[in-house]
């Protein structure tokens, strides 16, 4: 729990005081403690942390002094870097004093928004299946001369749909089946009070959805279109965010390795990334339309699933040949292309652990992205700056005449391991035809196999707080 306090007494009783040091940050009963630190240690260098235990001048317990150094500027990782720091050590009852971190922006809304954001990230935990669970609580006061009372919102807002994003993925498949997964989303919609379709195998039947279809068709379990609609503006404009809702993928017959396999329970981190952002965006009341569609479903093996060399037809008529059945994701995305433009989707946006190449070619730090509209995607990378989530344009249209090779369909599913990305891509590309759109790969960047700057190993919740920053 974070809340505002407009005054800082230092000799009332609390636990810990966390103050940034530099230059001109210190009130002036603290310079003197300070400069006799200053002889033993450099407490200003950037990132340094420096605990201090008062002995009778206040009733603080303890200051955390941590250095700020010297920049002409600082960049959102900075940012990020100090508050992580913060994160790590507070805990019990603790007042920051945001003044004293002025320096890192001159807005100190903007600055605490993130402040807090970051905490909270830090913060997270997955409330997991064992026995005997620790959960953390603390309390944190924000102290400064202006009120931030909203910023303290807006960052915990941030961070709760990031981090329900992080439950989501981090759940275990049996704890989240396509089913479980639209009653989270429809569960959710009523929470906001916004609107939510949830239709079934055989509603999708007959809108013709035949790619999602055929992906579910190994599975016991039913599919699940979910549709949640947000409409808080008067104009025509529709965003569809559409998230990959793969709640397991075994690569059906063209089966993953055994070291493949563990971890994909994390394909649906798409879904959990938009779902997350509509979170955000309901919360903050801001003033857009957006769609979030989601196609849920597992892709698995039984007598009933697609094999390689099959043919399906795909909700706007077009045949794709499927070559790799573990190139399914992008069998669901089209037809949930097709909806969203059905649904008049004036632009699109999906979100997607679509492919291994992007990791291959960005690694786990780099999100990739495609595009077929400069516009929208130099705003989206705008919103990925201020979020401080990297993305990277990777191309398109130089692949999509291979995805056209077929001597049986319109379309081939998978046409080869080079530049596997962009294929996946260029078929997408293919179904939002003219449609201002944006393609996020988060393959390499929905998870981490340690800590981080800015929470434990497991889930990252990537693009919720990006998509988020788009519509503000």
């Amino acid at each position: 729990m974070v809340k505002y306090m407009k005054d800082l007494n230092l000799n009332e009783e609390t636990k810990t005081v966390v103050m940034g040091v530099s230059k001109n940050t210190l009130s002036n009963n603290l310079q003197s403690i300070i400069n006799q630190l200053k002889e033993k240690e450099p407490v200003d260098k950037f990132g340094n942390i420096l605990i201090y235990y008062p002995v009778s001048e206040f009733k603080v317990k303890k200051f955390v002094f941590i250095g700020l150094g010297c920049k002409d500027k600082y960049l959102i990782k900075d940012i990020q870097t100090i508050f992580s720091k913060v994160g790590n050590i507070i805990d019990g009852d603790t007042i920051i004093d945001l003044d004293s971190f002025s320096c890192l922006e001159d807005n100190l809304n903007s600055l605490c928004e993130k402040a807090v954001e970051t905490i909270e990230l830090v913060k997270y935990q997955f409330k997991n299946y064992k026995k005997d669970i620790k959960n953390e609580v603390f309390n944190i006061s924000v102290y400064s001369k202006e009120d931030v009372t909203q910023a303290i919102s807006y960052g915990e807002i941030n961070a709760l749909g990031t981090n329900h994003a992080r439950d989501l993925v981090n759940e275990p498949r049996n704890k989240l089946t396509p089913s479980l997964l639209a009653n989270y989303a429809k569960d959710l919609a009523k929470r906001l009070n916004i609107e939510c379709h949830i239709y079934d195998k055989k509603e999708i039947e007959s809108f013709g959805m035949g790619a999602f279809l055929a992906v579910n068709q190994g599975s016991d379990e039913e599919a699940k279109l979910i549709h949640l609609k947000y409409r808080n503006d008067d104009s025509d404009e529709i965003t569809a965010l559409i998230g990959k809702g793969l709640t397991y993928d075994s690569g059906g017959y063209s089966i993953k390795p055994k070291t493949g396999m563990a971890g994909m329970k994390s394909d649906m981190g798409g879904a959990a990334s938009v779902l997350g952002a509509i979170e955000v965006i309901a919360r903050k009341q801001l003033k857009v339309n957006v769609d979030v569609i989601i196609a849920a479903t597992e892709n698995l093996i039984n007598s009933k699933a697609i094999v390689p060399d099959d043919v399906v037809v795909t909700m706007n008529g077009k045949t794709i040949e499927i070559l790799n059945t573990d190139a399914e994701g992008r069998l669901t995305l089209v037809d949930a292309i097709t909806f969203a433009k059905m649904n008049h989707a004036t632009k699109i946006i999906d979100v997607a652990t679509l492919t291994g190449g992007v990791v291959t070619a960005l690694g786990t730090e780099i999100t990739g992205a495609f595009t077929n509209n400069k516009d929208l995607f130099h705003k989206v990378k705008e919103a990925s700056d201020k979020a401080g989530e990297a993305i990277w344009e990777l191309p398109v249209d130089v692949f999509r005449e291979r995805c056209k090779e077929s001597i049986v369909a319109d379309y081939n599913n998978s046409p080869g391991r080079d530049g596997h990305a962009s294929f996946a891509a260029a078929l997408l590309a293919e179904f939002v035809e003219d449609t201002p759109w944006v393609h996020l790969d988060i393959a390499g960047t929905c998870g981490k196999k340690s800590p981080h700057l800015l929470g434990p190993k497991g889930a990252t919740g990537v693009m919720v707080r990006t998509l988020a920053n788009l519509f503000e």
